[in-house]
């Protein structure tokens, strides 16, 4: 009797640990995705930080279709 009573507080204790380990693991999990983008192979994450020359290509492909995000990381691989 004794043996069956461990062996349901001993199933209770396992089931609780995994269920109260379960908020612990979510927690290691990133809050916030950080943004990347691929084009053409390279890939790029965060807020590029353009020069003076590489702004003008970003405009100049903007006008030709290409979407801006497409065009920022065209222009910081091309434009050094």
């Amino acid at each position: 009797m004794n043996k069956a009573i461990a062996a349901g507080l001993l199933g209770v204790v396992t089931v609780f640990g995994a269920v109260a380990a379960a908020p612990a693991q979510a927690a290691k999990q990133p809050a916030k995705q950080t943004d990347c983008r691929t084009y053409s192979g390279v890939k790029v994450c965060g807020e590029l930080k353009l020069n003076a020359e590489q702004k003008q290509c970003v405009q100049k492909e903007v006008r030709l279709g290409i979407t801006e995000r497409r065009a920022e990381v065209e222009c910081f691989t091309a434009v050094q």
